[in-house]
């Protein structure tokens, strides 16, 4: 993980490898953002038309790099593009600072430290700009070089792939450490990273060595870094409890489905919120297998999972002052002679019975038990994360999720809490004319319905287990979840933690009494 200080040195004076200042597109071409003012007058005021003359615009997601002059003591500095500059009685938004700030950490791969000068005048804008740098930093390298040793000789040797390591130190300039809502910004923000990269680290681990049973031991012992209660049911007590959803999906696979529970309280709480999370580790579709083109990624089918572990430690991290539940609901979804076939009716955990139609709609089957299960112990409410359906793409594209509900207002307040966090997502209706469509002639509900609107029929399918008078909304991630095409803003390829800055700052915000 980058290591992330704050600090009043100035521009000028600071070693480092590298400079970031920020640039905006004005009226008659790039101006200098705040913080710029040192790096500025060492270029004797002409910082601006010198990138100007290297075709620097100032655009979202630029980055010009250039030499530093005789007096700084970086050798390079790297101006990046904030958009178009506000005009003068306004600030930089957020999300503005937390993407130019990921650009430039992104382009400073390899180096050792920087030091970011971007626009730092309130402890919102310093948690942007740690935020984006943190997670703009992230590389997935676990997988990356092999260390060996000789059967012979025991020596070990290194298989080199070449491939940079992430930024090694970020340098605040313009923060206070000593002022107590700066360093909260930044502890914040280095809690909140951490762990959304281990939601990434976990949705980019290879199949083969993240399912069920390990995905369970990793929870484990987050759980028992941070404070937070575990509680992990096996295959055998799943069989026990009548967990079909999960035993149905999972039946197919050598390795069986798992629930996982995690409980973070506070003494003072007056509220209890439940994350349920999608934990499909590897979905080839089962017997209703996915075409050619549609299986190499599938080892993203858990982000939901990941996403409510990564909040749920968070919000023990942060030590906030509300109680959160956290469920996993895992199981590989495999086609083979145990498998679940199509036409096969499962009796859920909640004593409904659903008629599989598609077992490659089996996202909705072990979320069901889940939230059933988290439905019996009365929480203020529910929201479940899930990498559902295809069916959301379509709607929202890549960079959207949908949220649905049981309650507009709550619908509302989720939209609201994720663009406030820089997470693009969209409300999305449920009607009921669509329950119809999931009609069956032989248990009580199907697992399909119409395929026009197939992501609104999933979400009123999960309706139909959340328990009576229990608030509840569905997170639909399956777009922005994992990354398939170059990195942008503090965003990486593959992994990307989605959702979890919302479901964080839902937890904050219910701590605060702001939700009712």
């Amino acid at each position: 993980m980058t290591a992330l200080t704050l600090s009043t040195a100035g521009a000028a004076t600071l070693r480092a490898d590298a400079i970031v200042v920020g640039v905006a597109k004005g009226a008659k071409g790039p101006v200098l953002a705040p913080g710029a003012e040192a790096v500025d007058k060492a270029y004797d005021g002409k910082l601006a038309s010198v990138l100007e003359s290297l075709g620097a615009t100032g655009a979202e997601g630029e980055a010009t790099k250039l030499p530093a002059p005789s007096g700084l003591k970086a050798p390079i500095v790297i101006a990046v593009g904030l958009g178009t500059a506000p005009a003068k009685d306004e600030a930089y938004g957020a999300e503005t600072l937390r993407r130019a700030a990921g650009v430039a950490a992104r382009t400073l791969s390899g180096a050792k430290k920087a030091a970011f000068a971007l626009p730092t005048e309130t402890a919102e804008d310093i948690a942007a700009v740690a935020e984006g740098a943190l997670l703009g930093a992230y590389a997935f390298t676990a997988y990356r070089g092999t260390e060996r040793k000789s059967a012979k000789s025991g020596a070990a040797g290194k298989n080199d792939s070449g491939v940079k390591q992430p930024l090694g130190e970020v340098t605040l300039l313009g923060g206070k450490p000593r002022d107590k809502a700066h360093k909260a910004a930044v502890e914040r923000a280095i809690s909140l990273t951490e762990e959304i990269n281990r939601a990434r680290d976990l949705i980019n681990t290879p199949p083969n060595d993240l399912y069920p049973e390990t995905f369970a031991a990793i929870a484990t012992a987050a759980g028992k870094e941070h404070g937070v209660k575990v509680q992990v049911t096996d295959e055998k007590a799943l069989v026990k409890g009548g967990y079909g959803g999960l035993l149905g999906v999972g039946q197919g696979s050598e390795h069986g489905p798992r629930l996982v529970r995690l409980e973070y309280t506070h003494a003072k709480a007056k509220k209890t919120i439940a994350l349920v999370g999608k934990g499909i580790t590897y979905d080839s579709g089962g017997i209703s297998l996915k075409p050619p083109g549609h299986n190499e990624t599938m080892k993203c089918d858990m982000s939901g999972a990941a996403a409510v572990l990564a909040a749920v430690v968070s919000a023990a991290r942060l030590g906030l002052q509300v109680n959160v539940t956290g469920w996993l609901a895992l199981a590989e979804n495999m086609p083979s002679g145990t498998a679940t076939r199509p036409g096969d009716v499962l009796r859920m955990y909640s004593g409904k019975t659903v008629e599989v139609l598609n077992t490659d709609a089996e996202g909705r089957l072990v979320l069901a038990d889940a939230i059933t299960r988290a439905s019996e112990e009365k929480p203020d409410a529910i929201v479940d994360v899930a990498t559902l359906t295809g069916a959301m793409v379509v709607a929202l594209g890549n960079r959207t999720f949908g949220i649905m509900s049981n309650d507009d207002a709550f619908r509302t307040s989720v939209h609201e809490i994720a663009e406030e966090v820089g997470e693009a997502s969209w409300p999305m209706p449920l009607p009921s004319e669509l329950l119809k469509g999931m009609d069956s002639p032989t248990a009580d509900i199907a697992n399909m319905g119409e395929r026009m609107g197939g992501g609104l029929v999933a979400g009123l399918f999960l309706k139909e287990f959340v328990g009576e008078g229990i608030t509840w909304a569905h997170l639909d991630i399956a777009g922005p979840a994992f990354h398939e095409g170059a990195p942008y803003g503090y965003t990486p390829k593959g992994g990307t933690g989605s959702s979890v800055r919302t479901l964080v700052r839902l937890a904050e915000r219910t701590a605060a009494g702001d939700l009712g």
